[in-house]
């Protein structure tokens, strides 16, 4: 019997869900994980008698979509964060402003990045 590659669909998505936040480098791998996961699977459902790894790679890729959803998410923030970045100094700043455990220097370097930004 033969096996399917889901070693390779899972890297690319593990690197979809690393890559996330990368400007949309997380989407392409996770979106390469669901096109080779879905190749794979056609070839499982022509000859199931053939593979002995069917359900790992409807796991896999699963997993791949799940890989792609949480890209997705990420490149929203990226989004969000270009579109509306006084928002995001506000609630950045905000989640900052009241810790102790933050440096004075650390404090003005965000109230300097969000002034160079034309925000406060």
């Amino acid at each position: 019997m033969q096996k399917l590659n889901t070693t390779l669909v899972y890297i690319l998505s593990v690197i979809g869900i690393i890559c996330c936040c990368v400007y949309g480098l997380g989407t392409i791998s996770a979106i390469v994980a669901i096109i080779i996961a879905t190749q794979e699977l056609k070839k499982y459902n022509a000859n199931p008698e053939e593979y002995s790894n069917g359900s790992a790679m409807k796991s896999a890729r699963i997993f791949a979509i799940v890989s792609l959803f949480i890209s997705f998410i990420g490149v929203a923030f990226i989004v969000w964060l270009i579109i509306n970045p006084c928002e995001f100094f506000d609630w950045y700043i905000g989640m900052f402003e009241n810790n102790p455990n933050i440096p004075a220097e650390t404090m003005q370097q965000l109230y300097d990045a969000a002034e160079n930004a034309g925000c406060r």
